[in-house]
């Protein structure tokens, strides 16, 4: 239990870093951030399945592809809100994404959705006018953004479920940075800026503490005490905000912060019924 404990929280920690090196470079245009981002990473999953031989293609071509535009297109929509919106905010309101993949698996999975759990999406939406409603720092563009961002990475969660255990997790993943790297690549064309001295290193660090932050929460996950544990994913929300706090100067209003509670406090009880 204790080492699950330290995986989530050092997972979160990496999250909180990859969070606000976004901010800092979000001068950068979206497509250069998600190709730096995914190139990082690509370095870590490539390695892995050539060393364990395990085959890149995988075995669910049209699958793994569509997940990884969801997810590029998931990314990619994030990091443009980050522009717009205060970074907790941003990361908080991505994190509605579980409740689109309810709704999506409802249609697309014939999953069914108890009455208690519309209640728990109603409280974090009910959470979302709040954030909306009492922080002057959101702008309605960024917020478009960011709930986009939430329903692709919504899809994520389904197509995943759709692949199930017939292609390997660092598979699914490998497919994700190599679409990423592609549309990232050619949408940079268009938008480059050349970065300058330690922007560099930021740029590469994305990929790194992106990957590192992921394979925590796996280890966390992989543990027998997974529904003792989960809430403490939401903990990086609260890093985030206090991070956002000193590094740019983020303010939150009260209401908006028992908004930011709600969509938390809605989310984790929903984990908590379905296990």
């Amino acid at each position: 239990m204790k080492k699950a404990v330290y995986y989530m929280l050092i997972s979160a920690v990496c999250f909180t870093v990859m969070n606000l090196l976004i901010k800092y470079l979000s001068h950068f245009g979206g497509g250069q951030l998600v190709l730096f981002r995914a190139f990082g990473s690509l370095l870590f999953t490539m390695s892995f399945l050539l060393w364990h031989k395990i085959p890149m293609l995988g075995n669910q071509k049209k699958l793994l592809l569509y997940r990884g535009l969801a997810g590029v297109t998931s990314m990619g929509l994030f990091f443009a809100s980050v522009q717009y919106l205060p970074i907790g905010s941003a990361v908080s309101l991505r994190y509605l994404s579980p409740v689109f993949a309810t709704i999506l698996a409802v249609f697309f999975l014939r999953e069914r959705v108890k009455l208690i759990q519309w209640f728990f999406f109603l409280m974090a939406f009910v959470g979302v006018l709040l954030i909306k409603g009492f922080d002057p720092n959101i702008n309605s563009f960024g917020l478009l953004l960011v709930l986009s961002s939430a329903i692709f990475s919504g899809m994520v969660y389904v197509l995943i479920n759709k692949i199930g255990a017939k292609d390997h997790p660092v598979v699914i993943v490998n497919y994700f940075m190599w679409v990423s790297v592609v549309v990232g690549g050619f949408l940079s064309v268009f938008d480059w800026i050349t970065p300058v001295g330690v922007e560099w290193l930021y740029l590469f660090s994305l990929g790194v503490f992106g990957y590192f932050g992921q394979l925590f929460m796996t280890k966390a996950f992989q543990s027998q005490v997974t529904n003792k544990i989960v809430s403490l994913k939401y903990i990086e929300v609260v890093f985030t905000m206090i991070a956002g706090s000193f590094w740019f100067a983020d303010v939150y209003p009260f209401l908006s912060i028992i908004g930011v509670l709600l969509v938390i406090i809605g989310l984790v009880l929903n984990v908590f019924y379905k296990r």
